[in-house]
């Protein structure tokens, strides 16, 4: 008989197979970055969404704050460093008022972690503690970070084209609200469950839209910018992602 853990621990594997692909699926945009020398229209606010959400999760899943969440920490933390390269990449091929952008809210971000950090640690003086207020944190910036595609849904029913909506994205998205849905519910993890399971219902809405829109999206011709990715939204608990 398969204890419930070993079952947790083998969907976990699974969730973080499909959240590596999930933080590596933007790596056609930025191929095309480099490519072209500029970052066109395209915004680092999904990056650095993701880049905040990933080191909350770090912190959570590490033995000091919630135990028994390996596979929390060792996802988030691959995201951590793919999130931190594609920054450097969009910072390096941006025009000065975007650079500054970034670096004030990269600096804003890394201040508030490290404060969440100190606070908790200074603050808390066990794990149950430390989980509700960490989690609380991750509930509620995983729940934004996955609220981010609604600005992309909305730009797709209103345009009427699933031009910046990619299917694989889409479809990635929703497998892995699904993974880690799973992974949450079996040890029952409210923290990891609540994003997650609006994750799913987001990404189950963006291929419904993609399949209701596809067919009125215009062709790319040869020189157009269709086949860069904009990331509508990255892994939930890896949870997320």
């Amino acid at each position: 008989m398969v204890s419930p853990d070993a079952v947790r621990d083998i969907v976990g594997i699974i969730g973080n197979v499909i959240s590596f692909g999930l933080f590596l699926s933007p790596l056609p945009t930025f191929i095309q970055i480099v490519q072209k020398g500029d970052v066109e229209k395209f915004v680092p606010d999904p990056y650095l969404a993701t880049f905040l959400n990933c080191a909350l999760w770090v912190f959570y899943g590490l033995p000091i704050v919630h135990p028994n969440s390996i596979l929390v920490v060792t996802i988030n933390g691959a995201g951590l460093v793919i999130e931190t390269v594609y920054l450097s990449i969009f910072f390096a091929y941006s025009p000065r008022p975007k650079r500054l952008k970034m670096l004030g809210v990269l600096a804003v971000e890394l201040v508030f972690v490290a404060a969440v950090v100190a606070g908790v640690l200074l603050g808390a003086h066990d794990t149950d503690k430390r989980s509700l207020v960490v989690g609380s944190i991750c509930i509620f910036f995983g729940t934004l970070m996955y609220a981010a595609p609604l600005t992309v849904m909305k730009r797709v029913i209103t345009t009427k084209s699933v031009e910046y909506m990619p299917f694989t994205l889409s479809f990635v998205s929703f497998l892995n609200g699904i993974c880690w849905t799973t992974y949450a519910l079996i040890r029952f993890d409210i923290f990891i469950t609540i994003p997650n399971g609006l994750g799913t219902l987001l990404g189950l809405a963006q291929l419904i839209l993609y399949f209701c829109y596809y067919g009125s999206t215009p062709k790319p011709s040869d020189d157009s910018n269709n086949s860069m990715e904009l990331p509508v939204t990255t892994a939930g608990d890896e949870g997320k992602n």
